[in-house]
């Protein structure tokens, strides 16, 4: 298993990972263990690429079996669930600092193929994604939407905390965050 950042050629490959794991395309055999909620279009995940470095991978020699996503808030910007977090930033505190655009990013979403669930793929891609994302950023910042307890689960075992919870839009979410000094708990790479 290795862990990269991605490049413009992987893009096809991540879009059909994300597709296969998207809340609206998703099989009902792979709902209850997990999905995605926004889906990105090329165009997206080209400027993620050129412009953040943005998109971890972990492949399985030429395959890729996961994604992880981290940019700036200025990438997220454009989408309201995002605004809505950058607009409560200031009032919101973790690790006794009061959050920013300029000490956090945002995380996720993340997706790994079900065949590599449970074991050391996701933890290790998280940790390559916080390394990367360590040199720009103290505190990394996500959600989860709160009918995704697979998801919520797995980050709280790999040491994320709940900051708080919001609504937005009808749905009920989490607010997790990391110290991006921390080694990612069950992480071997």
């Amino acid at each position: 298993m290795n862990y990269r950042n991605a490049t413009i050629k992987d893009i096809p490959e991540v879009e059909r990972l994300q597709l296969k794991y998207h809340v609206d395309t998703i099989s009902d055999k792979d709902r209850p263990d997990g999905f995605v909620t926004t889906l990105f279009t090329e165009n997206q995940f080209r400027r993620l690429i050129e412009e953040e470095n943005g998109l971890a991978l972990a492949c399985d020699g030429d395959k890729i079996i996961g994604y992880a996503m981290s940019a700036s808030w200025d990438y997220w910007s454009e989408w309201p669930l995002f605004q809505h977090m950058i607009k409560t930033l200031p009032d919101t505190e973790y690790m006794g600092r009061t959050l920013s655009i300029n000490n956090s990013y945002q995380y996720g979403p993340v997706a790994v193929h079900s065949d590599y669930r449970g074991g050391e793929v996701f933890p290790n891609l998280f940790e390559f994604s916080r390394k990367e994302m360590k040199k720009r950023y103290p505190i990394l910042i996500t959600f989860v939407n709160q009918i995704n307890p697979r998801s919520y689960k797995a980050h709280l075992k790999i040491g994320l905390d709940l900051i708080k919870k919001f609504e937005f839009n009808n749905n009920n979410y989490y607010e997790m965050g990391y110290d991006t000094s921390k080694r990612t708990e069950g992480s071997n790479i």
